[in-house]
């Protein structure tokens, strides 16, 4: 009499469980190797943009976090021209922490999430580079009646 319990075994199995292994291997190294930098590389943006003719400054001027303040944010409305003056420096003259956080979320696809990361200390600087035509609400989170919009453009010529 024989038993059923008994379990087989064979070559398929073993020749199965190599083909899966291998063939998750090539899965896995194509993903690392081809997708995934293809996925995150950076657009190509002419130099003339990524390096513009002129720099728009943008204060924090000092009493912004008092919200008796009319002028925080200054220039408080900014036009800007890609390749003319789309690399934006905002500087803290304050003596208050401020930080810049656009109203709904913004990334440009070269310069990556628009916003500065953590707060900006007095006597510092946030920088961005605008390589996309965008408008841009913006705020100082602390200090939400500070505001501020950025209008980017193409160049008119």
């Amino acid at each position: 009499m024989k038993l059923l319990s008994q379990t087989t075994s064979g070559h398929a199995y073993g020749i199965t469980i190599i083909t899966l292994v291998v063939g998750l291997s090539v899965g896995i190294g194509y993903y690392q190797m081809f997708y995934l930098p293809e996925q995150s590389a950076k657009p190509a943006v002419d130099e003339h943009i990524l390096h513009p003719t002129f720099v728009t400054d943008i204060k924090m001027i000092p009493g912004s976090a008092l919200e008796t303040q009319q002028d925080n944010f200054v220039p408080k409305l900014v036009n800007l021209q890609l390749g003319v003056d789309n690399h934006v420096i905002w500087t803290n003259t304050d003596e208050v922490a401020h930080t810049v956080t656009p109203d709904t979320s913004t990334e440009d696809s070269f310069s990556g999430i628009f916003g500065s990361t953590g707060v900006i200390l007095p006597g510092k600087t946030y920088e961005f580079v605008f390589t996309e035509d965008h408008e841009i609400d913006y705020h100082c989170t602390p200090h939400p009646w500070m505001t501020g919009k950025i209008i980017i453009t193409k160049q008119r010529f």
